[in-house]
């Protein structure tokens, strides 16, 4: 996967970084909220950020400097994006085999999603429906300072389907979804912009994840910062080893969150204060 692009920000101190405007190198140059210090602190803000009964999603940056680009479509040539994109029938020749439980051949969005579990480059870009599980990504790197976005779906799709403010759903809406991972890499001006899906939780990551994704389009191959509701929570390096042991004490960690044994392991080993032997 091509490494994410853009301008880190400087060091400074916990708490003023935002103020200050530290925070404006950002790669995504959308509104930002308060600092983050504790947990007590992030819930007001999601709190106070939050409209209504309306959904939100959330994705979190353990480097500031990431954008919001799908990995197949992070590549600098249409050539290479091309090819990102056409390495799913090689994916799925090889991998059917290998599921206990494949998706169907037509379920195309299901196989993106397989695809993508296992890092295979595709269009989508995952978010989740939980902010701890976002605020645990953006916590990890503790060298360097994080995002914690807050996204809602709905008035995203509004942009491309007014009469239909809704999240797409997986089947209701497989024939959208379809023309989407169709798509080439080029972008074209007046393209399909980048809209909200609610996948098929077909794997057991995805759902204690409560992963959701947006579907990148042609003209949209980035998320723009003046998308509406778009927003982003600072989280300062400093900040994170507390974040952590507050995520971890309420359930959040790498063992709740990531079902394989090997992520089990990791866990208790660092839980225990054991080096790598």
């Amino acid at each position: 996967m091509p490494p994410q692009r853009g301008n880190r920000a400087r060091s400074g101190f916990p708490g003023t970084r935002a103020a200050t405007g530290l925070f404006g190198s950002r790669a995504v140059p959308c509104p930002v909220t308060k600092e983050v210090e504790n947990l007590s602190v992030f819930f007001s803000v999601i709190a106070t950020t939050l409209k209504g009964n309306a959904t939100y999603w959330f994705r979190g940056h353990a480097d500031l400097a990431w954008r919001l680009i799908p990995s197949a479509l992070r590549y600098a040539t249409a050539r290479e994006r091309d090819v990102a994109l056409g390495l799913l029938a090689e994916f799925k020749r090889v991998a059917e085999i290998k599921q206990t439980r494949p998706p169907r051949d037509d379920d195309e969005l299901g196989w993106h999603q397989v695809a993508r579990h296992y890092g295979l480059p595709t269009r989508l870009l995952d978010w989740t429906e939980s902010p701890l599980v976002a605020l645990y990504f953006a916590c990890e790197q503790e060298e360097t300072d994080g995002l914690v976005y807050i996204l809602n779906p709905v008035d995203l799709n509004r942009l491309s389907y007014p009469d239909r403010p809704r999240i797409l759903d997986a089947r209701q809406d497989a024939e959208i979804v379809r023309e989407y991972l169709h798509l080439d890499g080029k972008q074209r001006k007046r393209g399909r912009r980048t809209v909200a899906v609610n996948p098929v939780w077909n794997s057991e990551r995805l759902m204690l994840q409560k992963g959701v994704f947006t579907l990148h389009g042609s003209r949209d191959i980035e998320l723009p910062g003046d998308t509406p509701s778009l927003a982003a929570v600072p989280i300062t390096r400093e900040a994170k080893g507390t974040l952590r042991s507050e995520l971890e004490r309420v359930g959040i960690d790498e063992m709740t969150i990531f079902p394989e044994l090997e992520h089990a392991c990791a866990h208790l080993k660092r839980r225990a204060r054991l080096e790598e032997g």
